[in-house]
């Protein structure tokens, strides 16, 4: 289990410099063809047929590009609308996910053998520990003292229960995770030039109210920017 979680950790590493590397070349070369003489872009310098050009504040993500690169691969969303700093979250939920799913399945699948074969075994045999219902038993512990055969079967099928419904529930949370990837990415990318400035102002002046009937009165109005 642990190796497995390994080889998802270096498929994740792997993906994530891949997709880098690609959001850094779209970003950063572009076609001749493909540049427009704007005040937002200036030529550094030249290659054959490409030009690198440097963006000064006029890119912005496209939010439903930002949420289809998040359903090809997790994490991509927020490589492409540069919060590099969500990827940790990101991934490590996908992780934390992927190993719960193992580990509760892991148990599941040995409770549900121990489970079988207590019920099918011709041949019972509470002291034999090749048996997989006497393997399971924790250290210390016997069929007699867990209150016998029929206890014990009780509390082997209580037990595959148990873990087959944590495993829907790690599941359930992965594609929950993913969702919310998802969501990140397209709220991310809809709110990429949002003014989040501590500046307030508040302004203060005095204006006309007229009412229906045509009276007019003196009132306050208070305005708060932000």
């Amino acid at each position: 289990m642990i190796r497995h979680l390994h080889i998802l950790c270096f498929l994740f590493c792997a993906c994530f410099v891949v997709c880098a590397q690609e959001v850094a070349d779209e970003g950063t070369w572009q076609t001749t063809e493909e540049i427009q003489t704007a005040d937002s872009l200036r030529i550094v310098t030249q290659e054959s047929d490409k030009i690198v050009v440097l963006s000064a504040d006029a890119w912005k993500p496209d939010p439903m590009h930002a949420v289809w690169m998040s359903v090809i691969l997790p994490g991509y969303g927020q490589i492409y609308n540069r919060s590099y700093w969500k990827l940790p979250i990101v991934y490590g939920g996908f992780m934390g996910c992927a190993y719960a799913i193992m580990w509760t399945n892991n148990n599941y699948q040995d409770y549900k053998t121990a489970y079988r074969d207590i019920l099918t075994d011709t041949s019972y045999d509470p002291t034999d520990p090749t048996k997989s219902y006497v393997a399971i038993l924790p250290n210390g512990y016997t069929v007699e003292r867990m209150g016998g055969k029929s206890a014990y079967t009780r509390t082997l099928n209580n037990a595959q229960n148990s873990y087959r419904r944590y495993r829907d529930i790690s599941i359930v949370a992965t594609v929950i995770v993913y969702a919310l990837s998802l969501i990140d990415a397209y709220v991310d990318a809809q709110l990429y030039d949002f003014d989040i400035s501590p500046d307030l102002s508040l302004n203060a002046e005095p204006v006309l109210y007229y009412d229906r009937m045509g009276n007019r009165s003196a009132e306050m109005r208070l305005a708060i920017r932000f």
